[in-house]
């Protein structure tokens, strides 16, 4: 990521949040906000799903330089997983492919396999998935019916929260790595209780040191203009002070 002095002060760079609705894709958002603000480059750090909600960090002009960057950190979501059944897209979108008993899980097996997740795991991507396998995403392949093999990813399980046990339904909180499909470790987790489960909800809260709070509605956003969006967009040269900044304390 190199960038000129001149780049960095560009008053139109910088970074938003928004709070991405059901039924729209991050690619949707980002055409949103090109076409309603006349942004001649925007970007996004990290695809959600089309009915996965939350945290969207957007990037304009010269800040899509850092989309790259802010992609890569830790992610946080709150998720319900519903036990009984797996999908071949491992959520709620999907075919059900399975059905099993779970009326022998009890809570505290709940606990305890959640528990057994947390730390340095593998993670075999779902077909319906943007990685690339010989220059084809993996959901294109999926779309023609077609499934292949693939390789399993390393990421990191931080921490898992549960919020309430209601079984069939599981509601709980992952701090997680890049590159962790909460989706599959719901599938996985249904595995490991000897019965299927996908993920049925899904919102992001954090990415790196952005909160949902404090993100921008769509409704809000077709209401603006320019001008008024502006005054929300954190600049980027003052994005990369903080940074820097929160840098050198850690160090």
């Amino acid at each position: 990521m190199k960038l000129s002095a001149q780049q960095i002060l560009d008053p139109n760079s910088g970074l938003f949040m928004v709070n991405k609705p059901k039924e729209w894709t991050s690619h949707d958002v980002v055409n949103f906000v090109r076409s309603r603000f006349g942004f001649k480059k925007v970007g996004h750090c990290g695809t959600l799903d089309p009915n996965a909600t939350g945290l969207l960090i957007l990037v304009v002009g010269n800040a899509t330089k850092v989309a790259d960057y802010l992609s890569k950190e830790d992610k946080v979501y709150r998720t319900t997983m519903l036990l009984g059944s797996e999908t071949d897209s491992h959520d709620a979108d999907g075919k059900v492919t399975a059905e099993m008993p779970w009326d022998h899980i009890t809570e505290e097996r709940v606990r305890e396999t959640l528990n057994n997740f947390v730390g340095v795991q593998e993670q075999i991507p779902p077909m319906v998935s943007a990685i690339k396998k010989n220059g084809k995403k993996l959901y294109e392949l999926a779309r023609k019916g077609i499934t292949i093999e693939r390789e399993p990813r390393k990421m990191v399980i931080n921490t898992m929260d549960i919020h309430e046990i209601a079984l069939p339904k599981v509601d709980f909180t992952i701090s997680c790595s890049k590159g962790t499909y909460v989706r599959t470790l719901c599938h996985d987790i249904g595995h490991e209780l000897e019965s299927a489960a996908h993920m049925s909800e899904l919102v992001r809260l954090k990415s790196g040191g952005f909160s949902l709070e404090g993100a921008l509605e769509i409704d809000i956003l077709k209401e603006w203009e320019r001008e008024e969006l502006m005054t929300h967009i954190l600049p980027l040269h003052k994005f990369l002070a903080d940074r820097a900044a929160q840098e050198a304390q850690e160090f």
